[in-house]
């Protein structure tokens, strides 16, 4: 059967989404003959609305509408990501069967104290797909409107869109495959975002030499795709500026230092900060918030080749600091050390980077959280904060002052590794704080959490999008948005 011919099969469905607690519901929103079928499948234990479960019910006479119950779980334990992996589980149910109109039915959420909103903000999430190399699938996009719930928090559906639109965006970046996603590509898609309010800067590598980045050059050294900076800079207001810096290497193979082959397939992935960053300014602007934000994309390739980097090469940075690198795998600290450096000219409030730094955010955090180092405990305070509001977890790490002995060099003012494998993750960080010096700044290893192999409530199997709210919700945080 051909793609036209799927078309034409299509039956327009519409799913009515209604969410219920496992004790004290209120049905008014439904017509009482379903009330009653639901107040059976509680009483018979068909359906106990546990969290995260579905339940669907065919309407009699309807045979084009389907009531699919969710559960939430106890009414006392609610919260906003509750609400979220409940909308999530909603969503994944209505993709999976390619469902194209959905109501939403939230008059059952009225009174309690998280927002409502959030479980259309799971729902949104959950309905992405990555479907650009499928020959026969189609994205999935489908018409959503909600009812139940009061004139005010419906005002607040189209920003959360706009945030879940943008972390949608960061997905298809970090989805791409290399060959599609190069630097230049990439700097391509950051000159898209150009309007009135966002301006959109790209250095060639020409241009990046005379800058004296040496460090950064040093990535991109074996690939035939050059390098590109880029500079999305928006001026939505006089607070700030505020730097965000995101790591955006579309494909590290680790260079000299060459990467085991199994799972490096997944090494386009490595850009996921720097899609975070240009999202989250996206999004920004999108919100029209009152915030000067400047993202930096420090964009290349690591590539092994006759003018690779080799390991024990010296280099001289921005800051004109000298770099011993020990191990050509540790090369998004090498591009982001010129970019803090880069980021100081704006005098900025704080500097945040976000990055896919170490394997051993992995191995510290599992996959349920990203690792967060700062020289600020308020800045970190904040972050994890913001993390709490939009359920992207934050677990903090020392930067203990005797962590620099670690990168120690004979030959250069510091190394990009320690000598052994012992304290990796923050020493890492420790390593861009050399270079932050007296700016408050944050830094947020995201290796653990920017991938998943399997699918999760509003979080679909491949790229996860971390960081975009994140990153927004700390802008709220810092200047009480």
């Amino acid at each position: 059967m051909s793609s036209k011919e799927r078309k034409k099969k299509k039956i327009n469905i519409e799913a009515v989404i209604f969410p219920l607690f496992q004790n004290n519901n209120d049905l008014s929103g439904l017509p009482e003959e379903v009330s009653a079928t639901v107040e059976m499948l509680f009483k018979e234990k068909i359906f106990t609305a546990e969290l995260n479960k579905t339940y669907p019910i065919a309407l009699p006479g309807r045979k084009n509408l389907l009531l699919l119950l969710t559960g939430l779980g106890e009414r006392e334990k609610i919260n906003n990501e509750r609400l979220r992996q409940a909308g999530g589980s909603a969503g994944s149910f209505c993709k999976e069967k390619q469902i194209p109109f959905i109501k939403v039915e939230l008059s059952n959420l009225k009174g309690i104290l998280p927002s409502p909103v959030s479980f259309l903000e799971g729902l949104f999430l959950s309905t992405y797909s990555f479907s650009r190399y499928l020959s026969d699938k189609e994205p999935y996009s489908p018409t959503v409107t909600v009812s139940g719930i009061k004139a005010g928090l419906k005002k607040q559906i189209p920003e959360i869109k706009a945030i879940t639109d943008s972390v949608h965006l960061a997905r298809d970046l970090v989805n791409t495959p290399s060959n599609e996603l190069t630097p230049e590509k990439l700097a391509s898609r950051a000159r898209q975002l150009g309007t009135k309010n966002i301006k959109v800067k790209v250095l060639t590598e020409r241009q990046i030499e005379k800058e004296g980045m040496g460090a950064y050059l040093a990535v991109s050294r074996g690939s035939k795709n050059p390098p590109r900076f880029i500079v999305i800079e928006y001026r939505g207001g006089k607070k700030g500026p505020v730097v965000f810096i995101g790591k955006s290497i579309t494909f590290d193979s680790g260079g000299i230092s060459i990467k085991p082959s199994s799972g490096m397939e997944k090494m386009k992935y490595d850009m996921a900060g720097g899609a975070a960053v240009l999202s989250a300014v996206s999004a920004a602007a999108k919100l029209s918030l009152p915030v000067h934000i400047i993202g930096i994309l420090p964009a290349a390739e690591n590539m092994p080749g006759g003018n690779a980097t080799r390991p024990g090469d010296i280099v001289s940075t921005l800051s004109g600091k000298t770099i011993e690198i020990a191990n050509t795998d540790a090369e998004g600290r090498l591009a982001l050390a010129d970019a803090i450096e880069y980021a100081k000219r704006y005098d900025p409030d704080f500097i945040v980077d976000i990055a896919t730094l170490t394997g051993a955010c992995s191995v510290a955090l599992g996959n349920e959280a990203a690792a967060a180092m700062s020289n600020s405990e308020e800045l970190i305070k904040r972050a994890v904060r913001a993390s709490e509001q939009t359920g992207e977890k934050l677990w903090p790490m020392p930067l203990y002052e005797e962590y620099r002995d670690y990168l120690k060099s004979d030959v250069a003012d510091i190394r990009n590794v320690s000598t052994d494998r012992s304290g990796s993750l923050v020493t890492a960080a420790c390593f861009l704080k050399d270079f932050v010096e007296d700016v408050p700044w944050l830094h947020i290893d995201i290796a653990s959490v920017a991938w998943t192999d399997r699918d999760r409530p509003y979080i679909p199997k491949g790229a996860t999008g971390f960081g975009v709210r994140l990153l927004i919700q700390l802008l709220k945080e810092s200047y009480k948005l």
